[in-house]
Order: structure tokens, then C-alpha cells, then sequence
């Protein structure tokens, strides 16, 4: 079985102030998502599952649709009422990545890879998790991407990232979510989730929310899901995170998760003035031809799909 892409695209982009998923930064107007798309399914990924907000789906559809015919597109909605309880608090903010998984799990039926809609990965990401779940089901392991993080980090503002520990064997032993990252006279620093600042290497190894999965760590979510709404259901600003998730699990030893390094240069629309460089790399990547203009899906796909 093909392994499927999920990408999360149910956010509200609070930082960026306008709906950043579907922000046309191509040489044809083309959103991030779509060079997920196109070279996940370069890789031989199969089926495209986009979690996204049920009000947003039209506006998803009309990108979309026209331009992806010959793929797999699927859509699976992030609500505040999956697997919590009524009386939940009132809140506009999503319940986090790791509860947008969650919601995609009828969609999925084998391998799957998580990504950001507002990150462009690379190709060669993805063809490294193509090639770890073609032996997920035998090894059990669960994977990420691992990006430096000097080269993740915004000018214009602060941004999370899941700072990676790993063993001898590049499995990953820890994961921390530090927040605001950013860099200022010449040093990185953040701060943890009780507020403390701390200082951060510029080759440490970061997640992105670039996640390959088998499908035994959806019993394992909602597990921790339910948890979560114990600890922090009253909470309107808390989120049920993929990389807390995977901590914990790791932490308790249920999960073995390898941390797949990769080369490839990060890029992505946390503010509205990181557009334009965005803008720049793509069309440089089109013009040297690394990508088609208009994007689509790669020949083989879209004759497999047929």
C-alpha cells in the first residue's frame, strides 16, 4: 500500500492575519501545500488527505480541485467536538496538530506522512520517508524529519520548533517545543513552556512537523487526547501538540521514532513579510528546474489515479 499524505491546514493563522494555507507564493499562484502534494507523490505516496476547518472546505475546493484532478484529494475536518466531551470551553483555536491527526484517521488505512500546509520541505524529505515506511510495518518505528535550526528561523518574528535529542542510533530520546525562537545579536534563544528563556545551538536538530507514521500510533493519540482534555480541557489557550505527544510516548517507552536527517532547505509563511523571500526561492527553484510551472501532479501519478 502507498503511503498517504495528511496535511494540517485547519489553523487560523493568527500571526499572519489572512488564510496563509491557500497564500498563492508560486510562479502560478501555487500554495505551499501543493509542492507537498506534488512531491509527495513524486515519492510514491498515494491518496492526499487535507485536514482542514469544515467552514474553509469551498475555498480548498476551488483552489484545489482545478489544478489537482488526476490526484487522490480527501478532506477530513478538525472540530472542536471530535473526541471531546459538550461541554468542552468555548473556543475558536483549534485543539492542536496532534488532535488534526486524529481527525484524518478514517481517511488513512496504512503508512502516512504528516506535514505543515505553511511549510515547504523539499523533495528528498520525502523520498526519505517514502523509503522508512516502505519497512514501518516490519520495524514498528515511527520517524521525523530533522532540520537545523539556524536555517528554520524567521527574521520578521519568533516561531515554535521541536528541538530534537537523539541516541547513538539516531532514535530520537526527547523532544522539546521552545517557543519564539529567533535569533538577536548573534544568538538563539526561546523559551520553554513555562516561560523560561533558554539559549539554542544553531545546528540543533528541530522538528518541523514532518512525520511519518504507522497507523498504531492513532489508539496511542487518543489515549493521549483524553489525557490531555483531563489536565488541560478547561484551558482554552492549551493545545494537544504532536511533538508533547510523541515526547510523552517516547518518554514511556510505548514508541521507537528514528529522526531522518535531511539536507534540504526549509522554507515557509509564519509572517507576512516572510512572503517574499519564499516567493523568490520558488521561482529560482522553477527556473532551475526542479519544479514544472504550473505545478501538477508528476506523470506516474496521475496515470496510476487514472
Amino acid at each position: 500500500m502507498r503511503p498517504s499524505l495528511v496535511i494540517l491546514a485547519a489553523g487560523i493563522s493568527t500571526r499572519y492575519g489572512r488564510l496563509k494555507q491557500l497564500e498563492p507564493v508560486g510562479p502560478a499562484g501555487e500554495a505551499l501545500l501543493e509542492y507537498a502534494v506534488h512531491d509527495a507523490l513524486r515519492a510514491g505516496f498515494g491518496r492526499v488527505v487535507l485536514v482542514i476547518r469544515r467552514e474553509l472546505e469551498a475555498q480548498f475546493r476551488a483552489h484545489l480541485e482545478p489544478r489537482w484532478r488526476a490526484t487522490d484529494l480527501r478532506y477530513a475536518y478538525q472540530e472542536l467536538t471530535l473526541l471531546a466531551p459538550p461541554a468542552a470551553p468555548a473556543r475558536v483555536k483549534p485543539w492542536g496538530t496532534a488532535h488534526a491527526v486524529l481527525a484524518a484517521e478514517a481517511l488513512v488505512g496504512g503508512p502516512f506522512t504528516v506535514c505543515n500546509a505553511d511549510d515547504f520541505y523539499g523533495a528528498d524529505a520525502y523520498a526519505a520517508l517514502a523509503r522508512h515506511l516502505s519497512r514501518a510495518a516490519v520495524t514498528g518505528e515511527q520517524a521525523l524529519v530533522g532540520y537545523a535550526l539556524a536555517a528554520t528561523l524567521s527574521p520578521h518574528g519568533g516561531v515554535s520548533r521541536g528541538v530534537c535529542e537523539t541516541d547513538s542510533a539516531g532514535r530520537l530520546t526527547q523532544v522539546t517545543e521552545v517557543l519564539e525562537a529567533r535569533e538577536q545579536n548573534g544568538a538563539i534563544t526561546g523559551r520553554d513552556g513555562e516561560g523560561a528563556a533558554v539559549t539554542l545551538v544553531p545546528d540543533a536538530v528541530v522538528s518541523m512537523n514532518l512525520w511519518g507514521f504507522t497507523p498504531a500510533i492513532f489508539p496511542l493519540l487518543r489515549e493521549g487526547f483524553a489525557a490531555f482534555l483531563d489536565a488541560h480541557g478547561g484551558d482554552a489557550r492549551a493545545e494537544f501538540l504532536i511533538s508533547t505527544a510523541v515526547n510523552d510516548l517516547v518518554a514511556a517507552g510505548r514508541i521507537a521514532l528514528c529522526v531522518l536527517p535531511t539536507a534540504e532547505a526549509w522554507m515557509g509563511v509564519t509572517y507576512p513579510d516572510d512572503r517574499p523571500a519564499v516567493v523568490a526561492r520558488l521561482s529560482a527553484l522553477t527556473r532551475a528546474g526542479r519544479y514544472p510551472e504550473p505545478l501538477a501532479a508528476p506523470a506516474r501519478a496521475a496515470q496510476e489515479r487514472d
